[in-house]
């Protein structure tokens, strides 16, 4: 036969708002457990153990509620029937209960008891029927509040990073939210706050619990979805479980690169948008898992992350934001570059450009850096006689190496790599000019010579040559002929 559980409620707060029925199972059942100790009623169980020692082991919510229901079928085998009290009523947000209901093992009778509902419609002065209030569990905010209007009674807000959570998914200028914290309780406080001061002011407890009115517009169903995916990864997959923000750096980098190619991959019509939008999707998890570690460490969260660039980005615009006049990309990224120095105390404006970005991007931003303080050629046409220039120099360095011939011995020598790079840094000067990005033109230029060798390969197989048994001569020969095909396409 199996062992019977007892549920009680222990109310809202206030021993005296305990039922009737509740404080007699308490005294026939002398086999007691409650869920936590920290309640301010808890003290009329009497002697009872308490699982609050699982709450400080368990890895996650989901498993300290498995252990809690584990421990009272045990419990309930062995002794017959146990009591089990939970805070407030057992139909409302009590996750053991749901589990216990379910379990086959062990037979529930639930005792209903008065809920912080019942207090907070009293504090609120509305009538939830009337009214179409959802209730909503803070830590699952971000999901079951997707696409809502309101109102809302977000229950369970317990600490201060489910505040900011439910601040980050609601939208700016919205109407102000009402904080009920401890009904029921000598200690009761209710406060109306902005929702830019929710993860401020509220010094937030198992008791806490906020109404939204209403929202001004639903919240992002999709990214709420996809940062639950990233945090559920992160505990289950073995392979998830083990990165840091160092072994994903290379995974970042791979994802950022394949975007690039996705982008090159562009049709005038944008064909090939689907291949962007998946590639686009796979940094947005990088992205979202740098976050979620952040959140580990305590450093830092998504909301954290979001709200950093948002601000940035108001800072940096103000021809949008503000009173500044920009009527030009080049006075947009030289309003850009002084704001920055400003926020950063940067005693150099060559300050905080990475040194290992690739070296083409690493020498546009050195040069628009040393362009935004006028140092720099007017146009093209000035910056163009460099570039011959630093290639007589670089000539002038492989002739004066002994014995190279321009051959491998002048690329050891430190002159001859010293004067080439000169050569590139005008290429990169003029492209800048020329308003090209010269790391997308090299890429450019590189596909289009992969894409014409593999037609030289082509060829080759179709007439049953072997392509490292060709001469230079024939090797040109077969180009030439690419070449020609891709000008009579259409």
């Amino acid at each position: 036969m199996a062992g019977r559980v007892v549920v009680i409620g222990l109310g809202p707060g206030d021993p005296s708002l305990l039922g009737v029925a509740a404080l007699d199972a308490v005294a026939r059942i002398p086999v007691r457990y409650l869920r936590t100790a920290r309640h301010p009623s808890a003290a009329a169980v009497g002697d009872a153990a308490t699982f609050d020692h699982v709450y400080d082991s368990a890895a996650s919510l989901e498993e300290v509620y498995g252990a809690i229901v584990e421990a009272l079928v045990v419990a309930a085998a062995a002794s017959g029937e146990v009591l089990y009290a939970v805070p407030g009523s057992p139909l409302v947000a009590e996750r053991t209960v749901e589990l216990l209901r379910r379990d086959p093992r062990v037979a529930a009778e639930i005792l209903p008891a008065l809920s912080f509902l019942d207090l907070a419609w009293a504090r609120l002065g509305i009538d939830p029927l009337a009214t179409g209030v959802r209730l909503v569990d803070g830590h699952r905010f971000v999901t079951e509040a997707a696409g809502q209007r309101g109102p809302l009674l977000v229950a369970q807000c317990d600490t201060r990073n489910v505040l900011s959570d439910i601040k980050l998914a609601l939208p700016d200028g919205g109407p102000e939210l009402v904080v009920l914290q401890r009904l029921g309780t000598d200690d009761e406080a209710v406060r109306v706050v902005s929702r830019d001061d929710l993860d401020r002011v509220i010094d937030a407890d198992h008791l806490t619990s906020v109404w939204i009115p209403a929202l001004a517009a639903p919240v992002g169903a999709e990214l709420a979805a996809f940062d639950e995916l990233v945090h559920t990864l992160r505990q289950r997959c073995p392979w998830d479980r083990e990165q840091t923000h160092r072994s994903l750096g290379r995974h970042l980098l791979e994802e950022t690169y394949e975007v690039l190619d996705a982008i090159d991959g562009l049709g005038p019509d944008l064909e090939g948008a689907e291949h962007l939008e998946e590639e686009l999707g796979d940094v947005l998890f990088q992205v979202f898992f740098h976050a979620v570690l952040g959140e580990e460490h305590g450093a830092f969260t998504l909301a954290d992350v979001t709200r950093g660039v948002h601000d940035k980005l108001v800072r940096r615009h103000p021809h949008v934001f503000g009173d500044i006049q920009a009527d030009t990309p080049g006075q947009v990224a030289a309003n850009w570059d002084e704001i920055k120095e400003r926020e950063k105390g940067r005693s150099s404006v060559m300050d905080g450009i990475p040194a290992h970005l690739p070296a083409l991007v690493y020498a546009l931003k050195v040069q628009r850096r040393a362009a935004s303080v006028g140092f720099d050629w007017s146009d093209a046409e000035g910056a163009w006689p460099k570039v011959p220039e630093e290639v007589a120099e670089l000539r002038a360095a492989i002739d004066s190496v002994p014995g190279s011939n321009g051959g491998p011995v002048a690329g050891g020598d430190p002159g001859v790599a010293d004067e080439l790079g000169d050569v590139l840094f005008a290429v990169v000067n003029v492209a800048r000019h020329l308003g090209v990005d010269p790391e997308g033109a090299l890429r450019t230029a590189t596909a289009k010579f992969r894409a014409r060798f593999a037609g030289v390969e082509q060829l080759a197989g179709e007439r049953e040559q072997e392509l490292r048994a060709l001469s230079l001569a024939q090797l040109d020969g077969l180009w030439d002929e690419v070449k020609v095909a891709e000008r009579q396409r259409p």
